[in-house]
């Protein structure tokens, strides 16, 4: 299993950066992907990475303490899991956290990508919405 976690301070309070995360196709396009599609508690992603195009399918999860978690129902992941939460950082504004883990399905995958490229893709992939939420809170 894979982690890739990546953590900011924005300067707004919690519940205007919940609030832009509420809206759960604006904020998964700002990761960069090519397509969101939401339908109830399913996600539908479609991005490219490198020659590879990755389609998932995604399921909201409950997480007791986390504002936004979700898992792979279908794609290129033998498992993919993400977990955003968020904590109060004071007069700084609140503190956001994401953490995806995953395991490659090697079949499905190969030559094409590997955990390296995927962990420097998400990296990118949770920046931007991090930047996404900086700018629609100000």
């Amino acid at each position: 299993m894979q982690s890739v976690t990546v953590s900011r301070t924005i300067d707004a309070p919690r519940v205007a950066v919940q609030a832009a995360m509420d809206d759960t196709e604006a904020f998964m396009l700002a990761a960069g992907f090519d397509d969101v599609t939401v339908d109830g508690d399913e996600i539908h992603l479609r991005n490219r990475v490198g020659i590879a195009t990755i389609e998932l399918t995604l399921e909201r999860v409950d997480e007791s303490d986390a504002t936004l978690a979700y898992e792979q129902r279908e794609g290129i992941f033998e498992s993919m899991r993400t977990v955003y939460r968020l904590d109060d950082a004071g007069e700084a504004g609140t503190r956001v956290e994401a953490t995806t883990d995953f395991a490659l399905d090697v079949a499905l995958v190969g030559d094409l990508l590997d955990s390296t490229i995927i962990r420097r893709q998400r990296n990118k992939e949770l920046d931007a919405q991090f930047d996404y939420l900086e700018d629609t809170v100000e």
